[in-house]
């Protein structure tokens, strides 16, 4: 009992002296932009054209670790080595077009935020059209069938009109003669 108490006591001076450490040496303002600066692209290239080019290309293409964000709003290290290489492509003169060519070639159409329509991708363009199409064929072949039950119960014979009456009218069950589709399971 004495020893795990030693050793909680030890875990706990252990992690005041590592905040006390971290708390002791915060970051200052002038280290700050530099460690920010160091892994990241600049925001603003000198061309403002090429920006907006490396922006818009930015856009279009989505950040491989994320996966739900495109490459200009993540802030993963893939992503920014893919913007500076976007911004390096179109810097040395090749075309918006190259660039998505050379990322497609190396990443495959997953880079892409609108893969292109092609025989392994259809089924991902096709797809919600086939399920809303089947979705609506099996709603109307539902209703149909519902509508067609509904008519086979709806004809009632004479007899078991007659039946329902004597039901209703609280008479006794022996009055009325039972139907011919009654069987005697049913009746005892």
């Amino acid at each position: 009992m004495r020893a795990d108490r030693v050793v909680r006591l030890r875990a706990l001076a252990f992690a005041a002296a590592c905040s006390a450490a971290l708390w002791a040496s915060p970051l200052s303002a002038a280290d700050a932009p530099a460690s920010a600066a160091a892994g990241s692209a600049p925001t603003v290239a000198a061309d403002p054209k090429l920006e907006a080019d490396v922006q818009e290309l930015s856009h279009k293409l989505r950040c491989l670790v994320c996966q739900n964000q495109s490459i200009a709003e993540s802030n993963a290290p893939l992503a920014l080595d893919l913007r500076n290489q976007v911004r390096e492509q179109l810097a040395a003169g090749r075309s918006k077009d190259d660039v998505v060519d050379y990322l497609v070639a190396r990443y495959g159409d997953f880079v892409l935020y609108e893969p292109p329509v092609k025989g392994i991708t259809l089924l991902l363009w096709g797809g919600p059209a086939v399920l809303l199409l089947g979705g609506l064929g099996w709603l109307a072949w539902r209703v149909r069938r519902r509508a067609v039950e509904s008519a086979a119960v709806g004809a009632l014979s004479e007899a078991e009109h007659a039946r329902a009456r004597a039901l209703l009218a609280g008479t006794a069950q022996a009055d009325v003669a039972p139907s011919p589709s009654e069987s005697r399971e049913s009746r005892s």
